[in-house]
């Protein structure tokens, strides 16, 4: 598979991110002790502009018991990653504060139940419509799935590529998912594409329509047969998929 280099930014953003992420609810209360670590002092501060909206470096050290430097530090930071960001306020004839709040981007980095949600939602269309409305719904989300990966793949291979190469390529598709796929070519031809993470893992082992409605996915873009021989919602290590060619193609 072919690899991205990450800008130095991302790497930057990246390892601001992992050192921002702790548990951050609750984190930096008022009356934190005098030197806090700079992993501690980035939670503290997303936190505490998440709860209470734009504030000044001073403000953000007064209320966090840390030093205005070691703030404006961890400020610049958040910012040169992307999870903060600053507007001017002017006021009178004094000089004209800086306030600081976090962006869109930060709330990566905030708990979500996106899980629970999908799942809780199913069994409100289930107690709605029946498992018959369900299967709709998965139906029409793998037919809204199946177009963009069919354009995905038309911008990278030729329709009349190898069986082998719209795999290779599907399974780029997939690991920018989050999918962390590979496919695999072996010495006899056999193909296979493999999930080494399930994207949906919490929904998949409630829901087996979605895993049924992927499995139809690969082989409508595909235009193979595919079978899938081990699953991670059944307590695999993997999802594995083989795809051959269909009979008369």
């Amino acid at each position: 598979m072919s690899e991205t280099v990450p800008s130095p930014d991302a790497d930057l953003r990246d390892s601001v991110a992992v050192s921002a992420i702790g548990r951050l609810p609750g984190a930096g209360v008022a009356g934190s002790v005098a030197s806090p670590s700079p992993s501690t002092l980035r939670r503290a501060i997303l936190v505490n502009l998440r709860q209470r909206g734009p504030m000044s470096p001073d403000g953000l050290a007064t209320h966090l018991g840390a030093s205005r430097t070691g703030v404006l530090q961890q400020l610049h930071a958040l910012e040169q990653a992307g999870l903060v960001a600053h507007a001017i306020e002017r006021h009178g004839v004094g000089r004209p504060r800086h306030l600081y709040d976090v962006t869109p981007d930060a709330q990566d980095l905030f708990p979500a139940d996106y899980n629970g949600f999908a799942s809780a939602l199913l069994d409100a269309i289930a107690s709605v419509g029946g498992q018959d409305l369900v299967e709709e719904v998965f139906a029409a989300r793998r037919q809204q799935l199946g177009a963009r990966l069919r354009e995905q793949l038309a911008a990278r291979v030729a329709a009349d590529a190898p069986l082998a190469d719209r795999v290779r390529e599907l399974a780029v598709i997939q690991d920018g998912a989050g999918y962390l796929a590979e496919a695999i070519v072996a010495s006899d031809g056999t193909i296979r594409l493999r999930e080494h993470n399930c994207a949906i893992f919490h929904l998949a082992r409630e829901a087996g329509s979605c895993c049924e409605a992927e499995l139809a996915l690969f082989r409508e873009v595909l235009g193979a047969d595919v079978v899938r021989e081990t699953h991670i919602a059944s307590g695999d290590r993997s999802c594995t998929f083989r795809v051959e060619t269909r009979a008369g193609d």
